[in-house]
């Protein structure tokens, strides 16, 4: 998991988890199987959690300790991406059960964050944002100052959409001043932290490769879109995200290969591989929204580039790995990281490998809503691994072809999970890897995120589903990629505990539906919401000859409140009786901004209207092209 881990082994090349027994039953029924592990599971998850959890002493309240393992590797620490898409499968539950222990396990995670964001580490401070995006911290909640795969850019991102999550049930149950004043300026910051630092590299999901990483940008684009809505839902704004959104969207159809049908992971980095990587599979699961059914440019589950990517991911794997030998196509196999991986000697990865599963529950679950399922040439070969014989086309819910893939990609998926059950000893725990020869357990012990994996792939299999992400313009790929990005404003949250008896709302809506609507068709939106809006100002201001009016505000394009960095209004509408100041600036869509105006005379001379600075946020509203400020000079 760690790439700096590989340190400490010193001479091993792999490392059985102690205690565990060194023969391996193999489970007969998943079905069975799943129901005795849900329990072992969730508690063992919780243990890791702090400052209560039976694995936890000495943790900070609300923060997630990536295993108890402290030594041979060494992961007694609180990952920002570990802990968001943990805490993103622990709100999954609470919300399909509400459950008072779970609800104080997000509360204590929400305060700790607050806290978590402020701390100035080796990545940057807190003022700058760019501390926002250091991989991991002390277990006290302190930072790590040893040597690092750092920046990691997809921590704020996750921790962002896991707490929408929350913040959506608290807005359904009546709870929204919550959600604003607790929820939302942590959320503001992570979200500041996309807008600004998006499109920067940094490394990978693995802590390996420096570069651009598909899991990354992907969970970039989502928080953006959500985080957006919620902005709107909530009367915040959300600076520059409507506007960037659709950008990222279009950065990330740079990572598909058309010519061999996979995702290569990484990109402006990491040229040693060759992109095959479980990476890719595991952004498809983390962006699922059922609404956006097959669509391709949000890499959906049953998209054809999904699929197509989940045969040639998982077939790199196949002939690899001694515990896959005499494993055909359409068998599921045991998963890893990416064939080159030499991490404690390259070995499958649970987590991985139940991934691989649920991509597939989350394709049947919209095949299973649909009045269709599409066979493209490009994900012929997935389908043909299944259903030998198979061709191209659209097969009707009523034909048996249609009745054939369900069946089949079922099977399919319920081979993983199986595998993975195979290689979990008869006491449910659930470690890092598992021996790629043996499939005894490796690496590190009770790996939370290996506790959250097997969670989602068990709700995802009983089709519980949460409510979409993206709205109707999050699938649509703008003609031409611009690299833009807003400067962040960051302030720490104040609020920091929650009112007592936040309970559901009687008959109130779920924040995130259990089951989700059938999906409709991927539709296209009309438009797609702008990057750059063109302000005119207007400022009536009776002036002198030689007299220059100018503008000056708090970002960048309006000179960051430096006069000597004012942009100078023309006079070429001025009259003595409309005495117009007008000039026209391209600025941030979605972005809030104050400014003033000055009056510079011939000799430099620079005089001030007076208070308040004037506000203003730049429309981020789709179509929005230009829009127009008239002001008259504060006297």
């Amino acid at each position: 998991m760690r790439f700096s881990s590989i340190l400490s082994l010193g001479g091993l090349a792999v490392q059985s988890v102690s205690g565990l027994p060194g023969t391996l039953e193999k489970r007969v029924n998943v079905d069975q199987w799943i129901q005795q592990e849900l329990p072992i599971a969730r508690a063992q998850l919780l243990c890791n959690i702090g400052p209560n959890g039976c694995n936890s002493a000495g943790v900070a309240s609300g923060l997630v300790i990536a295993s108890p393992s402290k030594s041979d590797p060494d992961y007694f620490f609180h990952w920002t991406r570990d802990a968001g898409l943990v805490f993103k499968a622990i709100i999954d539950l609470f919300v399909e059960n509400y459950d008072a222990g779970l609800q104080q396990n997000i509360q204590n995670f929400i305060v700790g964050q607050a806290k978590l964001q402020t701390v100035n580490n080796p990545s940057g401070s807190f003022s700058s944002g760019a501390g926002l995006g250091e991989a991991k911290y002390l277990a006290n909640g302190a930072q790590f100052t040893g040597d690092w795969g750092r920046p990691q850019r997809d921590g704020p991102a996750l921790r962002a959409i896991a707490l929408i999550k929350y913040s959506k049930w608290l807005i359904a149950n009546g709870y929204t001043s919550t959600a604003n004043t607790v929820v939302w300026p942590i959320i503001r910051n992570d979200l500041a932290y996309v807008t600004q630092y998006w499109n920067q590299t940094g490394f990978d999901l693995w802590e390996e490769v420096q570069g651009s990483s598909f899991f990354t940008i992907a969970s970039q684009h989502r928080s953006l879109v959500e985080g957006a809505a919620l902005a709107q839902q909530l009367g915040q704004t959300c600076n520059g995200c409507a506007g960037i959104a659709p950008q990222i969207l279009c950065f990330q159809q740079r990572f598909w290969n058309p010519s061999q049908g996979y995702v290569i992971s990484n990109i402006n980095g990491g040229s040693y591989r060759n992109g095959k990587d479980a990476n890719s599979i595991l952004t498809s699961i983390h962006n699922f929204d059922p609404v956006l059914g097959c669509d391709a440019s949000t890499f959906q589950p049953c998209s054809d580039r999904a699929l197509s990517n989940h045969k040639v991911v998982t077939d790199s794997f196949r002939s690899i790995y001694g515990i896959n030998n005499g494993k055909g196509q359409g068998q599921a196999v045991a998963v890893g990281r990416y064939p080159e991986d030499s991490y404690y000697g390259g070995q499958p990865w649970y987590l991985n490998t139940f991934a691989a599963a649920e991509q597939l529950y989350d394709a049947i679950y919209v095949w299973k809503r649909s009045s269709s399922i599409s066979v493209t040439s490009v994900s012929l070969p997935f389908f043909q691994a299944l259903i030998p014989g198979i061709s191209t086309g659209t097969y009707a819910s009523t034909s048996s072809t249609y009745t054939s893939i369900l069946s089949a990609v079922k099977a399919y998926a319920d081979g993983y999970v199986d595998v993975a059950a195979t290689y979990i000893p008869g006491g449910g725990n659930i470690a890092e890897q598992y021996n790629r020869n043996t499939g005894q357990p490796l690496s590190a012990r009770d790996l939370t995120w290996s506790y959250a994996s097997f969670l989602t792939v068990a709700q995802r299999r009983r089709e519980v589903v949460g409510l979409g992400w993206a709205n109707s313009a999050a699938s649509v790929v703008p003609n031409t990629c611009f690299a833009t990005s807003v400067q962040g404003s960051y302030t720490s949250a104040t609020a920091t505990s929650f009112p007592a008896n936040q309970t559901p709302a009687t008959g109130a809506p779920t924040g995130t539906a259990t089951t989700a609507t059938a999906p409709a068709a991927t539709t296209t939106a009309a438009c797609v919401p702008p990057v750059n809006v063109d302000i005119t100002f207007n400022a009536r201001v009776v002036t002198q000859f030689g007299q220059t009016v100018k503008i000056v505000g708090n970002i960048p394009q309006l000179g960051n409140w430096n006069t000597a960095n004012a942009i100078s209004l023309s006079a070429s509408q001025y009259t003595s009786s409309n005495p117009v100041w007008s000039g026209t600036l391209s600025l941030p869509a979605g972005q809030a901004i104050q400014y003033k105006y000055i009056n510079v005379a011939s000799n430099g001379a620079v005089t001030w209207e007076k208070d308040p600075n004037r506000s203003y946020s730049i429309p981020s509203a789709c179509g929005t092209t230009s829009a127009t400020r008239t002001d008259s000079w504060q006297a």
